[in-house]
C-alpha cells in the first residue's frame, strides 16, 4: 500500500469511502467510519465470501483476537446452553411454585411470560454475544456508560454460583448417604430423631380409649385424651405434639444441624463442608481449560438428567396413588390467576429458569462462529428449558400422589413444601417406600448433582471468562490457571458460612435476595440500552449481518415495548406486594433483613455508579463546572444611565456593561 488518494472521493456513495493505491498500481475502494477524523491504513486482508467476521477483541487492547477459543461444534454450544439453562431451578423452584400457585394454572402465566419476556431477552443476549464475540462486561463497549449493567450481570452470576454450589453440596451429602443397604432417613430410631418423629405407617393411639387424631394433614397437631379417675375426680390430660417425618428430621437435625435462626450461626457442619469442597474441586477441574473442557463434559451433564427423569417417570406411574398426584398437578385452579403474585412469580421464575440477564448466555454465545443460526438455538433452548420444568413437575407429582395414599391424606398434605428446599424432604421420603430404595436414591441424586453441576459450570465460567476479557494479563495459560485456582478457593471459603448450623437461613436469604429484583432491574436496563439507546434499527442490522435476514415485527414489539412494560409492572408489583424473607414460618431479625437488602443492592447500585464515574471521567465534571457558570451574555445588554433601584432610592450615574460580542 502507498497512500490514501481521496477520502470520500465518491460523492454519490451512501457510505464514506477511500481509494487506496497498492504497490502494483491497482486501486481499491474501502468504506470507513463516517465519524473518523483521520484514516490510517495498517493492513488490508481480503476476506473470502462466507468467512466469519467478528469482533474478537479484549477490553483493554481492542485488538483482534484471532486465537479466541471456539466451541468444538454446534452441538457443544447447544448442549452447554441447555445444561446452563436447565438446572436445579427447573426441578426445585418450579415444582414449588406450581404447588403454591394453583398447580396447572401456574403453567398459563409461565408460558405467557416465556413468550413476552423470557424468549426475547434470551435471544437478544445470544445475538449480542455472538455478534461481538465478547464477554458480558466487554460487550458494553456498545454503550460505555451502561457498562455497569455488565458488571451487575457478573455479580449476580457470582452470587448465584456461591449458593448454588452449597445446594449441590446438600445433594452430594444425600448421594453418599444412599450407598447403604437401608436409607438412613427411613426410620425414627436414629440419634438425631426426636420424640415427635413418626414413620409413615404410624398408627394414632386410638387404642387408649378416647384418643383422637387429626389425619387431614400430616403436620397437624394430634391430641391424646386419657381419663384418670381417683376419688371420683376427673382429670383430663392433653398432650400436644407436632408430628415430623424421618426424612424431615434427617435433613434438619443431621444434615443441617439446623439452629434456631441466623442469629445463631453455629459451627461448620464438617460433612457438608467436605461435600462443598468436593463441589468446588469438581468445578475447578472441569473449567481448568475453559470451554475446551466444558464443551466435552456437557455431553454427559446435559443428557443424563433426561434419561433419569424418564426412568423415574416410568417407575412413578406404577406406584399406587400416582394418578391422584398427576390430577392435582395438571388440574388448574383458575382462581389463582386473579392474584397478581402468581404472575409476578411466573415472570421472576422465567428469569431464573432461563438464566437470563446474568451474563451467561452472552459469555457462551461469544465463542460461536459469526454465521451461526443463533435464532434457532435460542428457540430450541427456551422450549427445552420450559418443557423440562413442566416435565419435572409432572414426574414429581406422581410421587406426591403415592405419598398421599401411603399416609392416607390429601395430595396437598403429602409433602413439606413450606420452603424452597422442600424437594430435599419430599422426594427422599418417597424413595424410602420403593423396593431397592437405595438404588433409586442413588440414581435420583446422581441426576440432581448432574443438573446442578451442568448449570454451575456455565455460571462460574461466565464469571471467569468475563474477568479474563477485562484483564488480559491473566489470559496466558499459567496466569489463567493460577487465577482460576485462587478464584475457586475464595468461593469455597465464602460458601462455608452457608454450611454452618444456621447456614440454611443465610442460603435462603441469598436465594431470596438474588433471584428477584437484581435480575429484573438488569433486564430493564439491558432492554433500554439496546432497543432505545443503541437503537433497534442498528441491532436489526447486526442480526442481518449474521443471519442474512432481519427479525420479524414480533421481536421489535417485544424488545421496544412489551418486554419493557411487563418487567416494569413486575418490579412495581414486587415492591407493592413485598413480603419479608422467612424460612419454614420463621422470620429474620432486623440486621438479617438489612443484610438481604445489601445483597439486593450490591449488583443494582453498580449500574448508576459506573454511569456517573464514566460520565465524570469523560468530561462530565468539566461540563458541570461550565454549566453552573453564568453565561457571558448575563446582565444588562447596553450601557445605561441614571438607573434607580426602586426600593433603595439610590441613583447610579452610569453603569458600564460589557456588550456581548457581535
Amino acid at each position: 500500500m502507498r497512500e490514501i488518494i481521496d477520502p470520500s472521493a465518491d460523492q454519490g456513495a451512501i457510505e464514506p469511502t477511500c481509494r487506496i493505491t497498492s504497490a502494483d498500481g491497482s486501486e481499491s475502494e474501502y468504506m470507513f467510519d463516517e465519524d473518523a477524523d483521520e484514516v490510517q491504513v495498517v493492513a488490508i486482508k481480503e476476506i473470502a465470501e462466507g468467512d466469519d467476521v467478528s469482533q474478537r477483541s479484549t477490553e483493554s487492547s481492542g485488538s483482534v483476537e484471532d486465537d479466541r477459543a471456539q466451541w468444538g461444534g454446534k452441538l457443544e454450544f447447544l448442549l452447554t446452553c441447555i445444561g446452563y439453562a436447565v438446572g436445579l431451578g427447573n426441578v426445585w423452584r418450579f415444582p414449588y411454585l406450581c404447588y403454591k400457585n394453583g398447580g396447572g394454572a401456574f403453567l398459563i402465566p409461565y408460558t405467557i411470560m416465556l413468550a413476552l419476556v423470557g424468549l426475547p431477552l434470551f435471544y437478544m443476549e445470544v445475538v449480542l454475544g455472538q455478534y461481538a464475540s465478547l464477554g458480558p462486561i466487554s460487550i458494553w463497549r456498545i454503550n460505555p456508560l451502561f457498562k455497569g449493567v455488565g458488571y451487575a450481570m457478573v455479580i449476580v452470576s457470582w452470587l448465584i454460583g456461591l449458593y448454588y454450589n452449597v445446594i449441590i453440596a446438600h445433594v452430594l451429602f444425600y448421594l453418599f448417604a444412599s450407598f447403604t443397604s437401608e436409607l438412613p432417613w427411613k426410620h425414627c430410631n436414629n440419634e438425631w430423631n426426636t420424640p415427635s418423629c413418626r414413620e409413615y405407617n404410624y398408627q394414632p393411639p386410638s387404642a387408649l380409649g378416647n384418643g383422637t387424631y387429626n389425619s387431614t394433614a400430616w403436620n397437624a397437631t394430634y391430641v391424646v385424651n386419657t381419663t384418670f379417675t381417683h376419688n371420683s375426680t376427673y382429670s383430663p390430660i392433653i398432650h400436644h405434639s407436632l408430628i415430623t417425618t424421618p426424612s424431615e428430621e434427617y435433613y434438619n437435625n443431621h444434615v443441617l444441624g439446623k439452629s434456631s435462626g441466623l442469629d445463631e450461626i453455629g459451627g461448620v457442619q464438617p460433612y457438608l463442608a467436605l461435600t462443598l469442597l468436593a463441589s468446588w474441586v469438581t468445578v475447578y477441574l472441569v473449567l481448568l481449560k475453559g470451554i475446551q473442557s466444558l464443551g466435552k463434559v456437557v455431553y454427559f451433564t446435559a443428557i443424563f438428567p433426561y434419561l433419569m427423569l424418564i426412568v423415574l417417570m416410568f417407575r412413578g406411574v406404577t406406584l399406587p396413588g400416582a394418578v391422584d398426584g398427576m390430577i392435582y398437578y395438571l388440574k388448574p385452579d383458575f382462581n389463582k390467576l386473579l392474584e397478581p403474585r402468581v404472575w409476578s412469580d411466573a415472570c421472576t421464575q422465567i428469569f431464573y429458569s432461563l438464566s437470563a440477564c446474568s451474563g451467561g448466555m452472552i459469555a457462551m454465545s461469544s465463542y460461536n462462529k459469526f454465521k451461526n443460526n443463533c435464532y434457532k438455538d435460542a428457540v430450541i433452548v427456551c422450549v427445552i428449558n420450559c418443557g423440562t420444568s413442566v416435565f419435572a413437575g409432572f414426574v414429581y407429582s406422581l410421587y406426591w400422589g403415592f405419598m398421599a395414599q401411603e399416609k392416607n391424606v390429601p395430595v396437598s398434605g403429602s409433602c413439606r413444601w413450606s420452603s424452597r428446599f422442600g424437594l430435599l424432604l419430599s422426594i427422599p421420603e418417597a424413595l424410602t417406600r420403593m423396593p431397592i430404595a437405595s438404588f433409586w436414591s442413588i440414581l435420583f441424586f446422581i441426576m440432581m448433582a448432574t443438573l446442578g453441576f451442568g448449570s454451575e459450570f456455565s455460571i462460574v465460567e461466565c464469571v471467569l471468562s468475563a474477568l479474563t476479557d477485562v484483564f488480559p494479563q491473566i489470559q496466558p495459560r499459567r496466569a489463567n490457571i493460577i487465577f482460576r485456582s485462587v478464584f475457586t478457593a475464595i468461593c469455597f471459603l465464602l460458601g462455608l458460612p452457608m454450611v454452618c448450623k444456621g447456614g440454611i437461613y443465610l442460603l435462603n436469604l441469598v436465594d431470596f435476595s438474588v433471584g428477584g429484583f437484581p435480575l429484573l432491574i438488569v433486564g430493564l436496563f439491558e432492554l433500554v440500552a439496546i432497543s432505545w439507546i443503541y437503537g433497534y434499527n442498528r441491532f436489526s442490522d447486526n442480526i442481518f449481518a449474521m443471519l442474512g435476514k432481519r427479525p420479524t415485527k414480533y421481536w421489535e414489539i417485544c424488545w421496544k415495548f412489551v418486554s419493557l412494560l411487563v418487567i416494569g409492572i413486575t418490579v412495581l408489583m414486587n415492591i407493592i406486594m413485598y413480603t419479608e424473607p422467612e424460612l419454614d414460618g420463621q422470620t429474620y431479625s432486623d440486621w438479617a433483613k438489612s443484610l438481604g437488602w445489601l445483597i439486593v443492592a450490591f449488583p443494582i447500585v453498580v449500574i448508576p455508579l459506573w454511569f456517573l464515574l464514566r460520565y465524570c471521567s469523560d468530561g462530565g465534571w468539566k461540563l458541570l463546572r461550565e454549566g453552573v457558570k453564568p453565561l457571558k451574555s448575563w446582565g444588562l445588554q447596553k450601557p445605561t444611565r441614571n438607573l434607580k433601584y426602586g426600593h433603595s432610592g439610590v441613583t447610579i450615574s452610569q453603569i458600564a456593561v460589557r456588550l456581548p460580542s457581535s
